[in-house]
């Protein structure tokens, strides 16, 4: 039992710190750094510290096949480069919990992929599960006002929410040959050859690391480097509720696991309320409750598909 809460606790650390990654991201695109920017010193500092760990730990996990470049390429470049870009983005624009609350529809998108593209069977919660979450959508959208939300937001928001699909779809085969870390690691390389093939490292904005950034909110008197902020959303934002994730899953089964990630769009929308006073109208919350109902039925949706 012991054992049990502290992979419960491991759940709802990492999904706090992935919520806390939304604050110093969204400082940082306060006009500091472009969304493309940040999501490409984040695939190189992941890819660094991860590479680091594996050398000291486990050097052989490192090895590649020439078999596994494809999809992993495919996977670094449209499952985390797109899934970062297009969320940095999206949090640029609009209300962070907002912007997390759709790129979580992920499960939905993945479950109709599985019915409609690879024509397995999907019970009729799913059917349940995608009205919810489209109605609560359309609450937080509040699309009889003519749509509320910013448009390249939410289509930025979506955007990473296909992506975020796409990401899980291709790494289910191979994480079966491969370990999670050294799948990261690898996703995360390939995230920032991507990044840097389409904006050149040499032309950085170096600047962004030593300027001086205020924290707002409750600190609005406290400024610090832009280099904190920035190893902060590789640290803490990536790599930290990466590992506890990992550990948790080797004695937690799928579904408790997915049912803790709905407490993310939750810590996002009350650390987004103190720190940037993001505030929801009643309806865009009972929306949101609309939504992460029907994100959670879908997940256990896809996991009875057959």
């Amino acid at each position: 039992m012991l054992k049990h809460r502290r992979n419960e606790l491991l759940l709802i650390l990492s999904a706090l710190m992935f919520a806390s990654n939304g604050v110093s991201s969204k400082l940082l695109l306060s006009g500091h750094i472009s969304a493309w920017r940040l999501a490409q010193v984040r695939a190189i500092g992941a890819t660094t510290i991860l590479a680091i760990y594996l050398c000291v730990k486990a050097r052989h996990k490192l090895r590649l096949s020439r078999a596994e470049v494809p999809r992993l390429a495919a996977m670094g470049a449209l499952g985390i480069a797109a899934v970062n870009g297009t969320y940095f983005l999206a949090i640029s624009r609009m209300h962070v919990s907002i912007a997390l609350l759709i790129e979580f529809t992920a499960p939905v998108w993945i479950v109709l992929y599985l019915r409609f593209i690879k024509r397995k069977f999907v019970p009729n919660q799913m059917w349940i599960a995608l009205v919810l979450a489209l109605t609560g959508l359309a609450f937080v959208a509040q699309v009889w006002q003519g749509l509320t939300l910013d448009g390249i937001g939410v289509i930025a928001a979506f955007a990473s929410a296909f992506a975020v699909a796409f990401y899980f779809v291709i790494g289910e085969g191979i994480s079966h040959s491969r370990d999670g870390v050294s799948l990261t690691m690898w996703g995360f390389f390939f995230a920032a050859v991507t990044w840097c093939l389409i904006f050149p490292i040499w032309s950085f904005p170096t600047d962004v690391f030593s300027v001086s950034i205020p924290l707002g909110g409750p600190f609005d008197s406290t400024n610090v480097p832009g280099w904190v902020l920035i190893l902060y959303v590789i640290c803490i934002g990536t790599i930290g509720p990466y590992l506890c994730t990992i550990a948790a899953l080797k004695n937690l089964s799928a579904s408790t696991t997915s049912a803790f990630g709905m407490l993310e769009p939750i810590f996002v929308g009350g650390i987004a309320w103190f720190w940037f006073s993001e505030s929801w109208t009643l309806i865009q919350l009972i929306g949101g409750v609309i939504v992460i109902a029907g994100i959670y039925m879908a997940d256990q949706a896809r996991e009875k598909a057959i």
